[in-house]
Protein backbone atom coordinates (compact mmCIF):
# COMPACT_ATOMS: atom_id res chain seq x y z
CA UNK A 1 0.00 0.00 0.00
CA UNK A 2 1.29 3.16 -0.32
CA UNK A 3 1.46 5.42 3.00
CA UNK A 4 1.79 9.22 3.01
CA UNK A 5 2.20 9.78 6.73
CA UNK A 6 1.35 13.53 8.86
CA UNK A 7 0.94 13.99 12.13
CA UNK A 8 -1.35 16.63 11.12
CA UNK A 9 -4.81 15.35 10.25
CA UNK A 10 -6.47 17.57 7.42
CA UNK A 11 -10.06 16.52 6.00
CA UNK A 12 -11.94 16.97 3.25
CA UNK A 13 -15.95 18.00 3.89
CA UNK A 14 -16.80 14.48 4.15
CA UNK A 15 -14.35 13.55 6.42
CA UNK A 16 -12.23 11.49 4.34
CA UNK A 17 -8.32 12.66 5.29
CA UNK A 18 -7.14 15.39 2.60
CA UNK A 19 -4.55 13.11 0.53
CA UNK A 20 -6.47 9.55 1.44
CA UNK A 21 -7.11 9.62 -2.37
CA UNK A 22 -3.61 8.41 -2.65
CA UNK A 23 -3.50 5.86 -0.59
CA UNK A 24 -4.41 3.16 -3.85
CA UNK A 25 -2.98 0.41 -2.05
CA UNK A 26 -5.94 0.27 0.52
CA UNK A 27 -7.92 -2.47 -1.64
CA UNK A 28 -8.95 -4.96 1.01
CA UNK A 29 -7.89 -7.67 -0.88
CA UNK A 30 -7.69 -10.19 2.04
CA UNK A 31 -4.17 -11.17 1.23
CA UNK A 32 -4.13 -11.40 -2.65
CA UNK A 33 -1.65 -9.07 -3.85
CA UNK A 34 -3.02 -6.75 -6.92
CA UNK A 35 -0.71 -9.04 -9.77
CA UNK A 36 -2.43 -11.39 -9.08
CA UNK A 37 -5.56 -9.63 -8.42
CA UNK A 38 -5.67 -8.02 -11.94
CA UNK A 39 -4.31 -11.92 -13.48
CA UNK A 40 -7.59 -13.57 -12.36
CA UNK A 41 -9.58 -10.86 -14.42
CA UNK A 42 -7.91 -11.65 -17.41
CA UNK A 43 -8.97 -15.11 -17.31
CA UNK A 44 -12.55 -14.04 -18.35
CA UNK A 45 -12.16 -11.76 -21.17
CA UNK A 46 -11.69 -7.99 -21.38
CA UNK A 47 -14.43 -6.20 -23.49
CA UNK A 48 -14.36 -2.70 -25.01
CA UNK A 49 -17.79 -2.11 -23.43
CA UNK A 50 -18.46 1.36 -21.84
CA UNK A 51 -21.73 0.90 -20.50
CA UNK A 52 -21.85 1.07 -16.54
CA UNK A 53 -24.15 1.59 -13.23
CA UNK A 54 -24.43 3.07 -10.35
CA UNK A 55 -26.33 1.72 -7.04
CA UNK A 56 -27.38 4.21 -4.75
CA UNK A 57 -28.74 1.85 -1.35
CA UNK A 58 -30.94 3.32 1.17
CA UNK A 59 -29.75 1.66 4.34
CA UNK A 60 -32.54 0.23 6.50
CA UNK A 61 -35.72 0.53 4.61
CA UNK A 62 -36.92 3.90 3.12
CA UNK A 63 -40.67 4.25 3.23
CA UNK A 64 -42.23 4.44 0.14
CA UNK A 65 -45.62 6.44 1.02
CA UNK A 66 -43.77 9.44 2.55
CA UNK A 67 -41.40 9.51 -1.08
CA UNK A 68 -43.13 8.42 -4.05
CA UNK A 69 -46.54 6.86 -3.21
CA UNK A 70 -48.17 9.31 -1.21
CA UNK A 71 -51.99 8.18 -0.32
CA UNK A 72 -53.39 11.70 0.80
CA UNK A 73 -57.11 10.31 1.12
CA UNK A 74 -55.94 7.51 3.38
CA UNK A 75 -56.94 7.85 7.43
CA UNK A 76 -54.07 10.13 9.03
CA UNK A 77 -52.80 7.03 10.92
CA UNK A 78 -51.68 5.59 7.15
CA UNK A 79 -51.08 8.63 5.14
CA UNK A 80 -48.42 10.36 7.42
CA UNK A 81 -47.65 14.32 8.05
CA UNK A 82 -46.31 14.86 4.21
CA UNK A 83 -48.28 16.29 1.91
CA UNK A 84 -47.83 15.13 -2.18
CA UNK A 85 -47.04 17.70 -4.51
CA UNK A 86 -47.23 17.73 -8.34
CA UNK A 87 -44.47 16.62 -10.66
CA UNK A 88 -43.82 17.16 -14.23
CA UNK A 89 -45.46 14.16 -14.94
CA UNK A 90 -49.14 14.77 -15.45
CA UNK A 91 -51.37 13.04 -12.48
CA UNK A 92 -48.10 11.98 -11.02
CA UNK A 93 -47.61 13.04 -7.51
CA UNK A 94 -44.37 12.72 -5.04
CA UNK A 95 -43.56 13.68 -1.86
CA UNK A 96 -43.30 17.91 -0.75
CA UNK A 97 -39.48 16.92 0.37
CA UNK A 98 -38.61 16.07 -3.12
CA UNK A 99 -39.14 19.14 -5.27
CA UNK A 100 -36.29 19.03 -7.38
CA UNK A 101 -37.00 15.43 -8.21
CA UNK A 102 -40.66 16.17 -8.84
CA UNK A 103 -39.18 19.22 -11.46
CA UNK A 104 -37.24 16.09 -13.41
CA UNK A 105 -39.10 13.06 -12.96
CA UNK A 106 -39.72 12.45 -16.69
CA UNK A 107 -35.97 11.40 -16.38
CA UNK A 108 -36.18 8.85 -13.86
CA UNK A 109 -38.62 5.42 -13.79
CA UNK A 110 -40.43 5.11 -10.77
CA UNK A 111 -40.81 1.60 -10.02
CA UNK A 112 -43.88 1.80 -7.47
CA UNK A 113 -44.66 -1.95 -6.83
CA UNK A 114 -41.03 -3.53 -5.48
CA UNK A 115 -41.50 -6.90 -4.64
CA UNK A 116 -39.53 -10.00 -3.12
CA UNK A 117 -37.45 -8.75 -0.66
CA UNK A 118 -36.23 -11.24 2.01
CA UNK A 119 -37.34 -8.71 4.84
CA UNK A 120 -33.19 -9.00 5.77
CA UNK A 121 -31.86 -5.32 7.35
CA UNK A 122 -28.81 -5.82 4.66
CA UNK A 123 -27.52 -4.94 1.43
CA UNK A 124 -26.96 -8.15 0.15
CA UNK A 125 -30.27 -8.52 -2.10
CA UNK A 126 -29.56 -4.94 -3.11
CA UNK A 127 -26.11 -5.19 -4.42
CA UNK A 128 -26.86 -8.98 -5.60
CA UNK A 129 -29.96 -9.37 -6.51
CA UNK A 130 -30.19 -12.48 -4.82
CA UNK A 131 -32.26 -13.90 -1.22
CA UNK A 132 -29.16 -14.81 1.32
CA UNK A 133 -30.71 -18.24 1.91
CA UNK A 134 -29.29 -21.63 0.60
CA UNK A 135 -26.26 -20.10 -0.85
CA UNK A 136 -23.98 -21.47 -3.15
CA UNK A 137 -20.24 -22.13 -1.60
CA UNK A 138 -18.52 -19.42 -1.07
CA UNK A 139 -21.88 -17.06 -1.77
CA UNK A 140 -23.32 -14.80 -4.26
CA UNK A 141 -21.47 -12.49 -5.78
CA UNK A 142 -22.25 -8.68 -5.99
CA UNK A 143 -23.32 -7.18 -9.25
CA UNK A 144 -19.79 -5.27 -9.34
CA UNK A 145 -18.29 -8.43 -8.72
CA UNK A 146 -19.94 -10.13 -11.54
CA UNK A 147 -18.94 -7.31 -14.16
CA UNK A 148 -15.16 -7.80 -12.92
CA UNK A 149 -15.78 -11.27 -13.91
CA UNK A 150 -17.50 -10.60 -17.26
CA UNK A 151 -15.70 -7.89 -18.55
CA UNK A 152 -12.33 -6.88 -16.54
CA UNK A 153 -11.47 -3.42 -16.61
CA UNK A 154 -12.04 -0.86 -18.61
CA UNK A 155 -8.52 1.12 -18.20
CA UNK A 156 -5.23 -0.38 -16.59
CA UNK A 157 -5.57 2.27 -13.69
CA UNK A 158 -8.76 1.92 -12.75
CA UNK A 159 -10.76 -1.12 -11.21
CA UNK A 160 -13.75 -2.48 -12.70
CA UNK A 161 -15.78 -2.34 -9.33
CA UNK A 162 -15.68 0.55 -6.64
CA UNK A 163 -16.98 -0.20 -2.94
CA UNK A 164 -18.25 3.38 -1.59
CA UNK A 165 -20.24 1.91 1.45
CA UNK A 166 -19.61 4.02 4.25
CA UNK A 167 -18.74 1.60 7.48
CA UNK A 168 -22.09 1.17 9.21
CA UNK A 169 -22.52 -0.29 12.85
CA UNK A 170 -24.69 -2.89 11.99
CA UNK A 171 -22.73 -5.20 9.42
CA UNK A 172 -24.69 -6.29 7.60
CA UNK A 173 -25.71 -2.85 6.02
CA UNK A 174 -21.91 -3.25 4.93
CA UNK A 175 -20.85 -4.23 1.20
CA UNK A 176 -21.49 -8.37 0.85
CA UNK A 177 -17.93 -8.90 -1.27
CA UNK A 178 -17.50 -11.02 -4.39
CA UNK A 179 -19.09 -14.41 -3.20
CA UNK A 180 -17.88 -17.18 -4.92
CA UNK A 181 -16.08 -15.13 -7.56
CA UNK A 182 -13.22 -14.72 -5.17
CA UNK A 183 -10.92 -11.96 -3.68
CA UNK A 184 -9.44 -11.19 -7.28
CA UNK A 185 -12.61 -9.76 -8.20
CA UNK A 186 -13.52 -7.82 -4.66
CA UNK A 187 -14.34 -4.17 -5.39
CA UNK A 188 -12.54 -1.37 -4.86
CA UNK A 189 -12.62 0.26 -1.49
CA UNK A 190 -10.60 3.55 -1.56
CA UNK A 191 -10.98 3.73 2.40
CA UNK A 192 -10.69 0.76 3.21
CA UNK A 193 -8.07 -0.39 5.40
CA UNK A 194 -6.01 -2.61 3.27
CA UNK A 195 -3.17 -4.99 3.30
CA UNK A 196 0.08 -3.72 2.52
CA UNK A 197 0.81 -5.88 -0.17
CA UNK A 198 3.00 -3.12 -1.88
CA UNK A 199 4.81 -0.48 -0.12
CA UNK A 200 6.30 2.62 -0.80
CA UNK A 201 8.66 4.46 1.97
CA UNK A 202 6.73 7.13 3.55
CA UNK A 203 6.63 10.38 2.55
CA UNK A 204 5.74 13.56 4.64
CA UNK A 205 2.72 15.61 3.53
CA UNK A 206 4.51 18.37 3.03
CA UNK A 207 6.78 16.83 0.26
CA UNK A 208 3.61 15.74 -1.59
CA UNK A 209 2.27 19.44 -2.31
CA UNK A 210 5.53 19.19 -4.38
CA UNK A 211 4.77 17.31 -7.73
CA UNK A 212 8.19 16.45 -8.45
CA UNK A 213 8.62 15.23 -5.35
CA UNK A 214 5.48 12.59 -5.93
CA UNK A 215 6.96 12.01 -9.16
CA UNK A 216 10.41 11.17 -8.08
CA UNK A 217 8.78 9.13 -5.25
CA UNK A 218 6.61 7.04 -7.52
CA UNK A 219 9.75 6.61 -10.04
CA UNK A 220 11.71 5.65 -7.13
CA UNK A 221 9.16 2.72 -6.36
CA UNK A 222 8.95 1.55 -10.24
CA UNK A 223 13.18 1.09 -9.85
CA UNK A 224 12.34 -0.98 -6.58
CA UNK A 225 10.47 -3.64 -7.86
CA UNK A 226 12.37 -3.93 -11.04
CA UNK A 227 15.30 -4.39 -8.31
CA UNK A 228 13.77 -7.38 -7.09
CA UNK A 229 12.81 -8.71 -10.38
CA UNK A 230 16.45 -8.53 -10.76
CA UNK A 231 16.34 -6.70 -13.64
CA UNK A 232 14.24 -9.11 -15.74
CA UNK A 233 11.24 -8.46 -17.36
CA UNK A 234 7.66 -8.10 -14.76
CA UNK A 235 5.28 -9.90 -16.21
CA UNK A 236 2.15 -8.40 -17.72
CA UNK A 237 -0.13 -8.84 -14.49
CA UNK A 238 2.41 -7.00 -12.08
CA UNK A 239 2.91 -4.61 -14.67
CA UNK A 240 -1.17 -3.85 -14.65
CA UNK A 241 -0.87 -3.75 -10.59
CA UNK A 242 1.98 -0.58 -11.20
CA UNK A 243 -0.35 1.04 -13.44
CA UNK A 244 -3.05 1.08 -10.52
CA UNK A 245 -0.58 2.46 -8.33
CA UNK A 246 1.45 5.15 -10.22
CA UNK A 247 -1.14 6.27 -12.62
CA UNK A 248 -2.57 9.29 -12.42
CA UNK A 249 -6.14 8.31 -13.71
CA UNK A 250 -7.54 6.76 -10.54
CA UNK A 251 -6.29 9.11 -8.36
CA UNK A 252 -7.42 12.25 -10.16
CA UNK A 253 -11.27 10.74 -9.78
CA UNK A 254 -11.14 10.08 -6.74
CA UNK A 255 -9.82 13.75 -5.95
CA UNK A 256 -13.07 15.77 -5.97
CA UNK A 257 -10.60 19.68 -5.72
CA UNK A 258 -10.24 18.57 -9.71
CA UNK A 259 -13.81 19.05 -10.19
CA UNK A 260 -15.71 22.25 -11.48
CA UNK A 261 -16.60 24.44 -8.33
CA UNK A 262 -19.69 24.95 -9.23
CA UNK A 263 -20.50 21.51 -9.93
CA UNK A 264 -19.10 19.99 -6.86
CA UNK A 265 -21.52 23.02 -4.84
CA UNK A 266 -24.55 21.83 -6.48
CA UNK A 267 -24.45 18.38 -5.19
CA UNK A 268 -24.44 19.70 -1.51
CA UNK A 269 -22.57 19.54 1.88
CA UNK A 270 -21.87 16.44 3.59
CA UNK A 271 -23.55 16.53 6.53
CA UNK A 272 -22.61 13.54 8.82
CA UNK A 273 -24.46 14.71 11.52
CA UNK A 274 -27.94 14.95 9.47
CA UNK A 275 -28.88 12.00 11.82
CA UNK A 276 -28.56 11.95 15.41
CA UNK A 277 -26.79 8.35 15.14
CA UNK A 278 -24.20 9.71 12.15
CA UNK A 279 -21.38 8.54 14.39
CA UNK A 280 -22.05 5.13 13.55
CA UNK A 281 -21.35 5.11 9.74
CA UNK A 282 -25.09 6.41 8.77
CA UNK A 283 -24.11 9.85 7.45
CA UNK A 284 -25.50 12.16 4.20
CA UNK A 285 -22.55 11.92 2.53
CA UNK A 286 -23.53 14.10 -0.56
CA UNK A 287 -19.91 13.78 -2.43
CA UNK A 288 -20.27 10.14 -3.04
CA UNK A 289 -23.09 11.08 -5.75
CA UNK A 290 -20.54 13.46 -7.47
CA UNK A 291 -18.12 10.63 -6.85
CA UNK A 292 -19.64 8.04 -8.42
CA UNK A 293 -19.98 10.16 -11.45
CA UNK A 294 -16.23 10.85 -12.11
CA UNK A 295 -15.51 6.97 -11.13
CA UNK A 296 -17.78 5.69 -13.91
CA UNK A 297 -16.64 8.70 -16.23
CA UNK A 298 -12.90 7.37 -15.41
CA UNK A 299 -13.55 3.52 -16.10
CA UNK A 300 -15.40 2.42 -13.59
CA UNK A 301 -18.18 -0.35 -14.36
CA UNK A 302 -19.96 -0.55 -11.06
CA UNK A 303 -20.06 2.15 -8.24
CA UNK A 304 -22.03 0.76 -5.15
CA UNK A 305 -22.69 3.69 -2.46
CA UNK A 306 -24.73 4.14 0.72
CA UNK A 307 -26.71 7.26 1.20
CA UNK A 308 -27.76 7.83 5.26
CA UNK A 309 -30.26 5.52 6.67
CA UNK A 310 -33.91 5.15 6.70
CA UNK A 311 -34.73 2.10 9.94
CA UNK A 312 -36.99 5.13 11.47
CA UNK A 313 -38.86 3.26 13.86
CA UNK A 314 -39.22 6.44 15.73
CA UNK A 315 -39.78 10.40 14.48
CA UNK A 316 -40.32 8.79 10.94
CA UNK A 317 -41.22 12.08 9.74
CA UNK A 318 -38.83 14.69 12.03
CA UNK A 319 -36.22 12.17 10.27
CA UNK A 320 -37.67 12.13 6.68
CA UNK A 321 -37.92 16.36 6.68
CA UNK A 322 -33.88 16.32 7.38
CA UNK A 323 -32.88 13.24 5.10
CA UNK A 324 -35.16 13.35 1.78
CA UNK A 325 -34.21 17.10 0.98
CA UNK A 326 -30.62 16.16 1.40
CA UNK A 327 -31.04 12.72 -1.15
CA UNK A 328 -33.27 14.61 -3.46
CA UNK A 329 -30.73 17.39 -4.16
CA UNK A 330 -27.86 14.32 -4.75
CA UNK A 331 -29.97 12.32 -6.79
CA UNK A 332 -30.93 14.88 -9.08
CA UNK A 333 -27.42 16.53 -9.13
CA UNK A 334 -25.93 13.18 -10.42
CA UNK A 335 -28.60 13.03 -13.06
CA UNK A 336 -27.90 16.27 -14.76
CA UNK A 337 -24.32 16.11 -14.79
CA UNK A 338 -24.94 12.04 -16.58
CA UNK A 339 -26.38 14.22 -19.08
CA UNK A 340 -24.68 17.34 -19.36
CA UNK A 341 -21.77 14.54 -19.87
CA UNK A 342 -23.80 13.23 -22.13
CA UNK A 343 -23.52 9.73 -20.11
CA UNK A 344 -27.24 8.90 -19.84
CA UNK A 345 -27.39 6.31 -22.31
CA UNK A 346 -23.79 4.73 -20.88
CA UNK A 347 -24.63 4.56 -17.20
CA UNK A 348 -27.76 3.42 -15.57
CA UNK A 349 -28.56 4.77 -12.12
CA UNK A 350 -30.73 2.48 -9.44
CA UNK A 351 -31.37 3.83 -6.01
CA UNK A 352 -33.21 1.76 -3.82
CA UNK A 353 -33.61 -0.13 -0.28
CA UNK A 354 -34.22 -3.43 1.20
CA UNK A 355 -37.98 -3.11 1.88
CA UNK A 356 -40.48 -0.48 2.15
CA UNK A 357 -42.23 0.39 5.80
CA UNK A 358 -45.42 -0.49 7.33
CA UNK A 359 -48.48 1.69 6.13
CA UNK A 360 -49.56 2.17 9.85
CA UNK A 361 -47.73 4.90 12.15
CA UNK A 362 -46.38 3.20 15.30
CA UNK A 363 -46.90 5.01 18.76
CA UNK A 364 -43.23 6.38 17.84
CA UNK A 365 -44.52 8.43 15.19
CA UNK A 366 -42.43 5.69 12.91
CA UNK A 367 -43.02 3.00 10.40
CA UNK A 368 -41.97 -0.42 10.69
CA UNK A 369 -40.61 -3.30 8.33
CA UNK A 370 -42.70 -4.14 5.47
CA UNK A 371 -41.26 -6.47 3.13
CA UNK A 372 -44.65 -7.26 1.10
CA UNK A 373 -43.56 -3.86 -1.44
CA UNK A 374 -41.11 -1.17 -1.81
CA UNK A 375 -40.23 1.41 -4.42
CA UNK A 376 -37.40 1.97 -6.80
CA UNK A 377 -35.87 4.57 -8.82
CA UNK A 378 -33.52 3.74 -11.84
CA UNK A 379 -32.12 6.42 -14.71
CA UNK A 380 -30.11 6.20 -17.81
CA UNK A 381 -29.04 3.21 -19.78
CA UNK A 382 -30.53 4.81 -22.59
CA UNK A 383 -34.17 3.55 -21.12
CA UNK A 384 -37.24 5.05 -21.79
CA UNK A 385 -37.86 7.11 -18.82
CA UNK A 386 -40.45 9.09 -17.55
CA UNK A 387 -42.66 6.22 -16.59
CA UNK A 388 -44.20 5.04 -13.17
CA UNK A 389 -44.36 1.26 -13.00
CA UNK A 390 -47.07 -0.17 -10.83
CA UNK A 391 -49.60 0.94 -8.59
CA UNK A 392 -50.37 -0.38 -5.02
CA UNK A 393 -53.97 -0.31 -2.84
CA UNK A 394 -55.25 2.26 -0.99
CA UNK A 395 -52.91 1.95 1.35
CA UNK A 396 -49.59 1.26 -0.20
CA UNK A 397 -49.59 -2.51 1.11
CA UNK A 398 -49.02 -4.14 -1.89
CA UNK A 399 -49.55 -4.23 -5.49
CA UNK A 400 -52.84 -3.19 -6.85
CA UNK A 401 -50.81 -4.34 -10.44
CA UNK A 402 -47.61 -4.68 -12.24
CA UNK A 403 -45.32 -6.10 -9.20
CA UNK A 404 -41.72 -5.99 -10.43
CA UNK A 405 -39.05 -8.41 -8.47
CA UNK A 406 -35.97 -7.42 -7.65
CA UNK A 407 -34.65 -9.81 -10.47
CA UNK A 408 -36.63 -7.84 -12.97
CA UNK A 409 -34.45 -5.04 -12.30
CA UNK A 410 -31.02 -6.96 -12.11
CA UNK A 411 -32.44 -8.53 -15.31
CA UNK A 412 -33.02 -5.23 -16.39
CA UNK A 413 -30.09 -3.49 -15.30
CA UNK A 414 -27.66 -6.73 -17.03
CA UNK A 415 -29.39 -6.04 -20.11
CA UNK A 416 -28.27 -2.48 -19.96
CA UNK A 417 -24.89 -3.52 -19.56
CA UNK A 418 -25.34 -5.87 -23.08
CA UNK A 419 -25.45 -8.57 -20.73
CA UNK A 420 -27.89 -11.30 -21.85
CA UNK A 421 -29.05 -13.37 -18.36
CA UNK A 422 -30.71 -16.05 -20.23
CA UNK A 423 -27.26 -17.16 -21.88
CA UNK A 424 -24.57 -15.36 -19.67
CA UNK A 425 -23.28 -17.37 -16.75
CA UNK A 426 -20.36 -17.72 -14.06
CA UNK A 427 -18.46 -20.46 -12.85
CA UNK A 428 -19.14 -21.39 -9.14
CA UNK A 429 -16.17 -23.05 -6.54
CA UNK A 430 -17.52 -26.32 -7.51
CA UNK A 431 -17.51 -25.75 -11.07
CA UNK A 432 -20.66 -25.09 -12.04
CA UNK A 433 -22.03 -22.22 -14.06
CA UNK A 434 -24.57 -20.36 -12.28
CA UNK A 435 -27.20 -18.02 -14.20
CA UNK A 436 -27.38 -14.24 -13.44
CA UNK A 437 -30.68 -14.42 -12.29
CA UNK A 438 -32.76 -16.97 -11.25
CA UNK A 439 -34.97 -18.80 -13.92
CA UNK A 440 -38.02 -16.71 -14.99
CA UNK A 441 -36.85 -13.21 -14.00
CA UNK A 442 -36.46 -10.96 -17.73
CA UNK A 443 -35.55 -7.57 -18.46
CA UNK A 444 -38.51 -5.38 -17.73
CA UNK A 445 -40.49 -4.92 -21.53
CA UNK A 446 -41.35 -1.42 -20.36
CA UNK A 447 -37.89 -0.99 -20.65
CA UNK A 448 -37.00 -2.18 -23.64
Amino acid sequence: MLNFADRREFYQCDGIARRSFLQVGGLALGGMALPQMLQAEATSGIRDSKKSVIMIYLTGGPPHQDMVDLKPHAPAEIRGEFSPISTCLPGIQISEHMPRLARMLDRFVTIRTLVGSNGGHTSFQCVTGRSSGNQPQGGWPGIGSILSKLHGPRHAGVPPAMNLFMKMAHLPYNHPGPGFLGMSHQAFQPEAEGQENLKLETLGVNRLDDRRELLRAFDGFRRQVDRRAEGGRLDPFTEQALNVLTSSQLADALDLEKEDPKIRASYGKDDTKVLSYGHLGYQAIMSKFLLARRLVQAGARSVTATFADFDWHGGNFSNGRKVLPLLDQGLTALIEDLYRHGMQDDVTVVVWGEFGRTPRINKSAGRDHWSRNAFALLAGGGMPVGQVIGSTNAYAEEPADRPVHFQEVFATIYRNLGIDVQQTTVTDLNGRPRYLVDDGYLPLQELM
